[in-house]
């Protein structure tokens, strides 16, 4: 029972602090044995998967699963909510429609991870490594600054503001120096995120929306913008080299910082 309130304590600790701009670290101890720690093994988490079914997925809520290898794992549907998964390996795991929101996942390795239609709302995943990984349909408002997604697809993601929790501050994904080189961003929501100093070199943002998107300083050398909404984008200082397909993005006339654009 205490460790079922400690639970439900952490997770509206979380949610507050992701009302205030997402700042979830601030008083945070992530050193503290609940960050750092795992309560189980690979193999009890195996068998947690091995009774679930559709209707019962598997529940990891509040967990602390820190350090695990969870490589190969097939988590679809699988409920991570407010749970830490702080450097554990989920290398080529399946985390298709998994739920992960308030999650904590600093420096956690996701290569070649697939999460197709997965929730990662107001979650925790700086500097986490997704190289190769399947974010399309995904539902992303997670804070991965200096995270690594060469590679990567979030084609039809929504990784836009939550603009129905206004009131509770932005709560919006941000990708602040981020590698997210060759990028697949087709047709994703990218409006009002903070992309600020990130490399987006030959990214495809064919129909992607940069709506009120935080540009600034980013290198977008050889992407595509076939489609693109700059509506609103702020790209003061960012690198615009051999653009593809810009003739064709929409609204790039009402961009922010177009006279601090660097045209090469």
């Amino acid at each position: 029972m205490k460790r079922m309130f400690g639970a439900v304590a952490l997770g509206l600790g979380l949610l507050a602090a992701a009302a205030s701009a997402q700042n979830m670290m601030r008083n945070v101890d992530l050193s503290s044995p609940d960050m750092v720690s795992a309560e189980m093994t690979r193999a009890e988490v195996e068998a947690v998967l091995a009774t679930a079914t559709v209707t019962a997925p598997a529940d990891f809520t509040g967990k602390r699963l820190s350090g695990l290898d969870l490589s190969g794992l097939d988590l679809s549907r699988a409920i991570f909510r407010a749970a830490r998964l702080n450097k554990t390996k989920l290398i080529g795991a399946k985390l298709d429609l998994a739920v992960l929101d308030q999650a904590w996942l600093l420096e956690a390795d996701l290569t070649g991870a697939s999460l197709k239609g997965a929730n990662l709302f107001a979650s925790q995943m700086l500097r986490a490594r997704l190289d190769g990984a399947d974010l399309s349909q995904a539902r992303v408002a997670a804070d991965l600054t200096g995270a690594s997604l060469v590679g990567a697809s979030i084609a039809g993601a929504n990784l836009g503001a939550d603009m129905r929790n206004q009131s509770m501050g932005l709560i919006r994904t941000v990708l602040k120096s981020a590698n997210l080189e060759r990028l697949n961003a087709r047709g994703a929501d990218l409006s009002r995120v903070d992309l600020e100093f990130a490399s987006l070199k030959g990214a495809d943002l064919t129909n992607a929306s940069l709506k009120g998107s935080q540009l600034g300083g980013t290198d977008l050398t050889r992407a595509t913008f076939i489609g693109t909404d700059f509506d609103g984008a702020d790209l003061a200082s960012a690198k615009l080299s051999a653009p593809i397909g810009l003739d064709r993005a929409k609204n790039f006339d009402k961009i922010k910082n177009r006279d601090r654009l660097i045209r090469e």
